[in-house]
């Protein structure tokens, strides 16, 4: 219920900003991504690179930002701090990527897990792209444990947010 909540604020987010695909293997995150208005994508349920390089296949955009579900959503910001033909990307605490601006599809290579963000930029640098990387806390600050979720609350959207005071309230 909390995932999904989650998720339906980052749609929300996501389709405000452009055209926006969903790899998932949820019949319910699915069907919340098509009633958001976005394209759904099959996951080939082999990790998170994997993923994403199915939601990039054929996709002959410019400008392409891959974000995940556990973040509070700061789309706009990304887009505004990448570097014209270049690479932005958003660090978690942690090493890893949450989110990345990208100019094409082609510039993507799944590099995700840990110390991520240290691959994404030297991917870029072979491709002769510039790589910045983005302070942005409300898409740095992923959620991997119900101490993160206390800890961000107040950033979080609105779906979440009235799920996580529901649970409050089922606890109580």
């Amino acid at each position: 219920m909390l995932a999904y909540a989650m998720l339906c604020d980052v749609l929300a987010a996501c389709v405000q900003v452009g055209h926006t695909r969903v790899v998932t293997p949820d019949g319910d995150a699915a069907a919340a991504a098509v009633a958001a208005g976005a394209e759904v994508v099959p996951d080939p349920g082999r990790g998170q690179g994997t993923a994403v390089e199915a939601g990039l296949k054929g996709i002959e955009l410019d400008g392409i930002l891959v974000v995940n579900a556990d973040v509070p959503p700061d789309l706009r910001s990304l887009l505004a701090a990448t570097p014209a033909g270049g690479l932005a990307l958003v660090e978690a605490r942690d090493g890893t990527t949450n989110a990345l601006s990208l100019p094409s599809a082609g510039a993507f290579a799944p590099l995700y897990g840990s110390r991520s963000s240290d691959r994404f930029r030297a991917h870029a640098a072979t491709l002769g792209l510039q790589a910045v990387s983005v302070a942005l806390p409300n898409l740095a600050d992923d959620v991997d444990t119900m101490e993160d979720l206390a800890r961000l609350q107040r950033r979080a959207g609105p779906r979440t947010q009235a799920c996580l005071a529901e649970l409050e309230q089922s606890a109580a």
